[in-house]
């Protein structure tokens, strides 16, 4: 596999440095929606971090500032850093690497929202880069699609878990990033090259991750 960008998992840390500034898309703790961005980070964290006086997004940035990352799109996890997952994909001229850190203990089923607090912070974070440009419509696809693989993922491995069915989780965060350049893909459906190569890597990576959780936490474990 040949990474378009360097990973170091260094923790509390996992960075991806682009080494170029990229298009992105998504929500992200520190740079929601459309965004120019070269690096991109997940910072470790544990529920006692974030006590009851504390802003996660404020202490979200002390952190990032304090590894000279203040301008990077950041994600936050409870999931051990160095459980992430990486995933690859080619269909035909666009190659997609996904890079995804996979907790389910915050989980939840689209439509019903579980009631109470959530006593932990399990989330599954994805990063999807792209190879190919992307117009403004198909970033906005490739956020469906990316979406789509990952419920895929989580549905297809829920008989490892014990507890009710979900479709993702409740702090789930998706960024896409994909060069700047004239040529851009018009569209990122499920029939596009720029889709299917989305939604290979999103599901490999997801599935493997959720997998990976099942076995640690446990099958008799209710989510």
């Amino acid at each position: 596999m040949i990474l378009p960008f360097t990973l170091a998992c260094e923790p509390p840390f996992l960075i991806v440095d682009l080494e170029s500034s990229h298009q992105t898309l998504g929500w992200s703790v520190t740079k929601p929606g459309f965004a120019l961005g070269r690096q991109i980070a997940w910072l470790e964290v544990r529920n006692s971090d974030l006590s009851t006086n504390i802003e996660p997004v404020a202490y979200l940035r002390e952190k990032l500032s304090s590894r000279d990352l203040g301008e990077a799109i950041a994600f936050m996890t409870s999931r051990d850093i160095r459980r992430y997952r990486l995933e690859q994909s080619r269909a035909g001229r666009v190659t997609a690497t996904c890079v995804a850190t996979v907790g389910l203990s915050n989980g939840e089923r689209v439509g019903k929202r579980r009631q109470g607090s959530i006593a932990n912070l399990g989330t599954i974070n994805l990063f999807i880069h792209v190879s190919r440009p992307l117009s403004v419509g198909a970033f906005v696809e490739s956020i469906s699609i990316a979406a789509q693989a990952r419920t895929a993922a989580i549905l297809e491995t829920s008989h490892l878990r014990a507890g009710p069915l979900i479709t993702g989780t409740g702090t789930d965060c998706t960024v896409i990033a994909a060069p700047q350049g004239d040529a851009l893909e018009p569209y990122a459906g499920l029939h596009t090259d720029v889709g299917e190569a989305i939604g290979a890597s999103v599901y490999g990576a997801v599935y493997e991750g959720a997998k990976a959780w099942s076995r640690e936490v446990g099958k008799g474990q209710s989510i």
